[in-house]
C-alpha cells in the first residue's frame, strides 16, 4: 500500500534501541586512573624468575624459543664458570631475548620451560614509540635477586625445582591476590592500582 509505511516502522524500533540505551551508565572506564583488572592467568609481559639465593631459573635449554610459534624468543646457553655460577647446573642464558611485537602471548614458553623460568604476567602496559623498545632482552626481563623464589636445586639430579608447575598452579585461581602473587610484575602491579573496575 504506502511502501514508507515500512520504513518509518524500521526507524521507530531503530531510535528506540537508541533511546533504551541512552540513559543507562556508561561501561566507560576512566583510564588510566581506573585500570582494569585482569584475571590472575592473563597473559601479558614476560618475566625471567629466580630462585631465593638470586641464581636464575633459565638453564639456557631453548625450549620456549622451539616452542614458540611467532619466533619471538632468542636464546643462546653457555656453560656455567666454577667459579661464577649464574644458575643451577651445567649452562644459563648468556643471551635471553623477546621481540614483543612478534610475541602472540599464547604462554606456549611458559608450559614449555622445565625449571618455571619464563612466566607471563599480568602487567600489558607496553605502549612505545620505538620499534627497538620492544625488545625485551635478559636485563629487562629478569626480576632482582631479592624477588626470587624457591629453593636453587644445586643437589638434585639434571636441576630440576622441587617447585615445579607451582606458578601455574598459583595463577590457576579467581583470586586476584593469590594470582598476582605468582609473579614479581603481579606483585608490584597490587601496590601500584589507584582504582579497579570490574
Amino acid at each position: 500500500m504506502y511502501p514508507f509505511v515500512g520504513a518509518i516502522a524500521a526507524l521507530a524500533k531503530g531510535f528506540a534501541t537508541t533511546l533504551q540505551f541512552a540513559f543507562q551508565k556508561k561501561p566507560t572506564v576512566q583510564y588510566p586512573n581506573v585500570k582494569k583488572q585482569h584475571a590472575p592467568r592473563f597473559h601479558g609481559l614476560h618475566e625471567l624468575r629466580r630462585y631465593a639465593d638470586g641464581k636464575e631459573r633459565c638453564i639456557g635449554c631453548e625450549l620456549c624459543s622451539i616452542a614458540c610459534p611467532a619466533n619471538a624468543i632468542t636464546v643462546i646457553g653457555a656453560e656455567n664458570a666454577p667459579d661464577d655460577r649464574r644458575s643451577p647446573g651445567e649452562r644459563y642464558a648468556a643471551r635471553y631475548e623477546i621481540d614483543e611485537l612478534r610475541c602472540i602471548f599464547c604462554g606456549l614458553c611458559e608450559e614449555a620451560c622445565p625449571t618455571d623460568a619464563i612466566v607471563l604476567t599480568p602487567r600489558f602496559e607496553m605502549a612505545d614509540y620505538r620499534r627497538g623498545s620492544f625488545i625485551y632482552s635478559k636485563d629487562r626481563l629478569l626480576v632482582p635477586p631479592e624477588a626470587g623464589r624457591g629453593t636453587a636445586p644445586d643437589e638434585r639430579p639434571n636441576g630440576i625445582p622441587s617447585d615445579l608447575g607451582g606458578v601455574i598452579e598459583q595463577k590457576s585461581t579467581v583470586s586476584i591476590a593469590d594470582g598476582y602473587g605468582a609473579t614479581n610484575r603481579g606483585e608490584i602491579l597490587k601496590t601500584e592500582r589507584k582504582g579497579l573496575a570490574g
